[in-house]
């Protein structure tokens, strides 16, 4: 296990939909077209560490953008831009294609978790997407796990259910992410083919010392072990959470106390070390 120190964020970690209609300016959009294109909107990995022996499990890709001007960009702030000038597409064939040629080449069985977005699950072309860079890539899909958040479900549970029982069927694994931190609509469980729930940061904050937090958490634990769900503990960043997370039966965890966001090299070397 490796312990960083924390650096700071780019801009932005978190956007609520609302905030999507001030994500840029026209210029910006053709900046955003201009680095899809040649490559600048980099795809960092942050570890992912199994419980029962802190090994390196996997990691999750996530976007940088060094913009020249208003300095790092992150993943939440640069979808929002590709999905206001329509370059959702674009982006995400970028972001599939560039995370899975990285990671075909980490060692072992280590899994690539991608973000999935309301734009992807509206976009008839986005399983096709997904086949080519598999394909291109040589990456295997049982390797692979799309991360999607309930915000994402919003408009359309039904047409997503459909389009994500077509991906599971080819091996692609689907977790439901930042669990606990919107509508907790837990028909979202019963309806989409989910092989994780992802916890919120929010989930395990307080786990450590407050007790109604304990057992919040707790209960999340046997639901998920109810429907056969593995469980991955988000935003871990203190070894009182980390041993918290472990005890209660957590499969998996993330955070800054494990490693931040690094190069595909960074993360190879981790892995196997």
């Amino acid at each position: 296990m490796i312990s960083v120190a924390q650096p700071q964020p780019p801009k932005t970690e978190r956007r609520s939909h609302s905030d999507r209609r001030r994500s840029g300016s026209p210029e910006q959009f053709a900046e955003l077209a201009a680095a899809i294109e040649h490559g600048a909107i980099e795809v960092m990995f942050q570890p992912q560490y199994l419980s029962a022996d802190g090994r390196v499990a996997g990691a999750e890709a996530l976007l940088r953008w060094d913009h020249p001007l208003q300095g790092p960009l992150a993943g939440d702030l640069i979808f929002a831009m590709a999905h206001e000038s329509g370059l959702a597409h674009r982006l995400a064939e970028h972001t599939c294609a560039r995370a899975m040629d990285l990671a075909v080449r980490w060692p072992g069985d280590l899994r690539l978790s991608l973000n999935v977005t309301a734009d992807d699950l509206a976009d008839p072309g986005y399983p096709a997407l997904l086949d080519a860079a598999l394909h291109r890539s040589g990456f295997p899909a049982a390797r692979l796990t799309l991360e999607i958040t309930e915000q994402a479900l919003v408009d359309g549970l039904d047409g997503a259910a459909h389009m994500l029982r077509h991906l599971t069927d080819k091996g692609i694994a689907i977790a439901l992410d930042d669990f606990g931190a919107g509508f907790c609509n837990f028909r979202y469980l019963k309806t989409l083919p989910l092989a994780a729930l992802k916890l919120d940061r929010s989930m395990v904050e307080g786990i450590a010392t407050d007790r109604r937090d304990l057992a919040v958490f707790r209960a999340i634990m046997a639901m998920a072990r109810a429907l056969d769900l593995l469980v991955i503990a988000e935003g871990v960043e203190t070894e009182a959470q980390r041993a918290a997370v472990v005890r209660e039966g957590c499969d998996r965890w993330q955070g800054f106390l494990g490693a931040a966001p690094m190069t595909a090299d960074a993360f190879a070397v981790l892995a196997a070390g």
